[in-house]
């Protein structure tokens, strides 16, 4: 018998409650927790949940309103000054993990498409992660605050091109060029509408009745589901609308206002993402995959601490300063799942290829905070001398 909405948000939330509650105790990040819960009672577990299309509603509201909401912290303003040095460490990072995670993927005898798409989908590093890690008075106060932030905030950037690229990536390379051609010709667009109906139509309806915060609430969450649905109406995706919403709400005088009011949509839908993640892990399957896993999971944890820090020291930040950049942004990110679950979609990924990029990222994401929260500040230090909330 299928499992009803309601009865699945029922194990969902009380089982990711149990389960960060263990993570808390033990100094974990708890995004494991909700992959764990994906994975125990998802279709590959216990298949307490295992109905495809409930999954996969899920796994979109998550994806577009994860996206709304980095779109919120992509400031134009700040979106110029990153066009600089963060770009290019960010660029030439992320070239040299495309480079290592194409020839691992050759080498494990993997077709040219699935090598490629491994490729790009361990160049980033984890927003979520690197946000999480950094303490108040480093994210706000400290150069290396700044490093971090804006390098996440360029690979998020670039991330959202990946997501365009793979939408209208095909078989055929015809298709792709007509996609790309339709992507330059209607997001321009889309942008200005976005940008217009912002400016005139929803910030003066906002600031008119600002003392109301369940009326902001309910109106960024309307003007994303809104504009999602006029992209994918315009041949675009939902995914690509929520993330102009989200940048065209940035460029309000309320932005941060709207961001905190948003802070427990954003958990909300953070706990239904990666659960979905978790769910579509076929672990028996995981676990025959478990050499070429490692082996990129060894290689990120190596490379890109070391690339980062080579890149930054050459570009004149301070060694201690590089080395510890380069640790906090030392793992695959959220946006390689994302990619992973586009791509597969898609059919332009096989499943084991699918299963060794979920793999490593999980591995990544879960070594790189334990070298990082024993070695620098963070709000879930295990050592009460690098604990800094």
């Amino acid at each position: 018998m299928e499992t009803g909405i309601i009865e699945s948000f029922f194990l969902i939330f009380s089982g990711s409650t149990c389960l960060a509650a263990i993570a808390l105790y033990t100094r974990q990040p708890l995004l494991v927790a909700y992959i764990a819960i994906g994975c125990l009672i998802g279709p590959y577990g216990f298949s307490l949940i295992n109905d495809a299309s409930l999954l996969n509603e899920i796994s979109e509201f998550g994806i577009i309103f994860l996206l709304f909401l980095v779109g919120m912290d992509l400031q134009p303003a700040q979106l110029k000054d990153m066009f600089g040095k963060s770009l290019l460490t960010a660029l030439a990072s992320s070239t040299v993990l495309f480079i290592t995670g194409f020839v691992a993927l050759i080498l494990f005898d993997y077709s040219v498409n699935d090598a490629i798409i491994a490729g790009i989908a361990i160049g980033f590093s984890s927003t979520i992660i690197g946000i999480k890690l950094l303490p108040t008075t480093v994210l706000h106060h400290r150069h290396i605050g700044q490093i971090v932030v804006s390098l996440l905030l360029v690979q998020d950037f670039l991330a959202i091109i990946v997501l365009i690229f793979l939408d209208g990536w095909s078989s055929d390379s015809s298709n792709l060029t007509i996609h790309i051609g339709q992507v330059l010709l209607v997001l321009p667009l889309l942008a200005l509408v976005a940008y217009t109906v912002v400016k005139f139509v929803l910030l003066p309806i906002v600031t008119r009745f600002d003392a109301f915060q369940e009326f902001i609430f309910l109106s960024a969450i309307g003007w994303c589901l809104a504009l999602a649905t006029l992209a994918q109406w315009a041949g675009l995706s939902f995914e690509i609308g929520a993330f102009i919403a989200g940048v065209s709400l940035a460029t309000s005088p309320l932005s941060k206002y709207i961001t905190e009011s948003l802070k427990p949509l954003r958990d909300f839908f953070l706990v239904l993402f990666f659960f979905s993640v978790g769910a579509q892990i076929n672990l028996p399957l995981m676990l025959t995959l478990f050499v070429p896993i490692i082996v990129l999971s060894t290689l990120i944890l190596i490379l890109k601490p070391l690339v980062f820090r080579i890149i930054l020291q050459w570009q004149g930040e301070k060694s201690e300063d590089a080395q510890e950049a380069g640790m906090r942004l030392g793992q695959a990110s959220e946006f390689s799942l994302l990619i992973v679950y586009l791509a597969t979609a898609s059919s332009l990924l096989t499943e084991d290829v699918s299963l060794i990029i979920q793999g490593a990222t999980l591995v990544t994401l879960l070594l790189s905070s334990y070298l990082v929260i024993f070695r620098y500040p963070s709000p879930i230090a295990v050592s009460a001398r690098l604990r800094r909330d």
